[in-house]
């Protein structure tokens, strides 16, 4: 799953003007980081990808830990979106695993294509926001 990720959705956020690597992704702006963040379920099978944003310079943790702009993730953020969901604090996991059994293609490329399709729907207009 990883290597189909790198191979069609890391191209795009790249031609987006996100940098960093698998799994974390920054794309700052003049007024904020935009972050994207891959994390796999611990049984395989699923992932979900949360988006996140913060200051430029970067965050402080409420137990005072600096974060500066070129390490921040969006796992340092407290307010996060994971794409696919409904709203803030709503759940969603791609899945490659069993549950995709009964789609046709492959499972990989599919998951992939629906990571794409969220982004367009959701990150863009949540940054914005």
């Amino acid at each position: 799953m990883v290597a189909v990720l790198k191979a069609t959705v890391v191209p795009v956020l790249k031609a987006r003007g996100f940098k960093g690597s698998f799994p974390h992704f920054r794309r700052p702006t003049g007024s904020a980081i935009h972050l994207l963040t891959f994390q796999f379920d611990k049984w395989g099978g699923g992932f979900v990808v949360e988006i996140a944003k913060c200051p430029p310079e970067g965050v402080t943790t409420t137990w005072g830990l600096e974060i500066p702009p070129g390490k921040v993730t969006a796992h340092d953020v407290n307010e996060r979106l994971r794409l696919g969901a409904s709203g803030a604090g709503e759940d969603h996991w791609f899945r490659y695993d069993q549950e995709r059994a009964f789609k046709f293609g492959d499972p990989y490329q599919s998951a992939a294509e629906e990571v794409l399709l969220a982004y367009d729907s959701q990150a863009e207009h949540w940054w914005a926001q």
